[in-house]
């Protein structure tokens, strides 16, 4: 049994975190791509969706309730790596500065090292993350489905622009993730340390209070990454050449047409999925590593 910070151990531990986010919080993630990126309504003509819970609504009319996990196999299958890489790259982040005399990091560390997981996540999150928004907005669209599913997105991506159409939208991942990741770690460690009884390591942490720590740093992420993730949206969503200077274009016409609040949208189904799902996969990590202190 050993207690010792390991990267192999952040890595498995952080894999299986993923897997519990994943499978508490897709259906809230088709809702919240579909509101993102439903068309803009015509003068005199109602929205597609009035709000999420209209949007749950007509999923699970037009879809059944497996129309909210659509998708759901192309972050399944990047998560489970993508959090993986995520604790290790925040593990790395931690052991390349130098904590005080007890041992504790500042909350500016903490933040720093969570910045550089979300540089570490991109490079699996950005086609995860495009692959995913494709096929959770094909419900928008009249006529037969485009896509059938993961791979065949991957296929047509790849045969209609090469590796290059399949990253689209990494530097707007990448604007997303690195600040929302600071964010995440920093309030996770910090509600940790605040949370804990006296005379006792945050490792002692109760199942409550792990729970609302890891919701709780969520919620912060989320607070953070929601407006560069509406631009992901649809940047990652939109037909080849539209956007022809990134997300630089994304913006421009957003706060054009539709103003500030565009960049919010969505942020209901974000905030009910941030808190459960963040709390099951900081449950999970912390139960995956534990089992591994234990058995290694």
């Amino acid at each position: 049994m050993s207690n010792q910070p390991s990267a192999i151990k952040d890595f498995i531990a952080g894999g299986f975190g993923g897997v519990c986010l994943v499978m508490s919080g897709h259906p809230l993630d088709t809702i919240k791509v579909r509101l993102q990126t439903m068309p803009k309504p015509t003068p005199g003509q109602l929205p597609l969706y009035t709000g999420t819970f209209d949007c749950a609504r007509k999923t699970i009319v037009k879809e059944g309730v497996l129309g909210l996990y659509k998708g759901m196999a192309a972050p399944l299958v990047g998560v489970t790596p993508m959090f993986a890489v995520c604790f290790l790259g925040f593990g790395i982040g931690k052991k390349l500065q130098t904590p005080d005399a007890d041992g504790r990091y500042s909350a500016r560390q903490l933040f720093a090292a969570g910045m550089l997981s979300g540089v570490f996540t991109t490079a699996i999150m950005a086609p995860g993350e495009r692959i995913k928004c494709l096929l959770q907005i094909q419900a928008h669209s009249s006529g037969p489905p485009k896509y059938t599913g993961t791979m065949d997105v991957v296929r047509q991506l790849y045969r209609e622009g090469g590796i290059r159409s399949i990253f689209k939208g990494t530097s707007a991942t990448l604007l997303r993730d690195v600040p929302a990741s600071g964010m995440y770690f920093m309030t996770y460690e910090w509600l940790k340390n605040t949370l804990r009884p006296a005379g006792s390591s945050s490792s002692d942490l109760g199942v409550g209070r792990t729970l609302f720590a890891g919701g709780m740093a969520g919620v912060f992420n989320w607070l953070v990454a929601i407006p560069a993730d509406v631009l992901k949206s649809r940047l990652q969503t939109a037909p080849e050449g539209r956007y022809p200077r990134g997300i630089r274009d994304v913006f421009r016409e957003l706060m054009r047409e539709e103003g500030v609040g565009a960049l919010y949208r969505g942020v209901a189904p974000v905030m009910l999925r941030a808190f459960p799902a963040n709390a099951a996969c900081f449950f999970g990590y912390e139960i995956a590593m534990k089992a591994l202190n234990y058995l290694f």
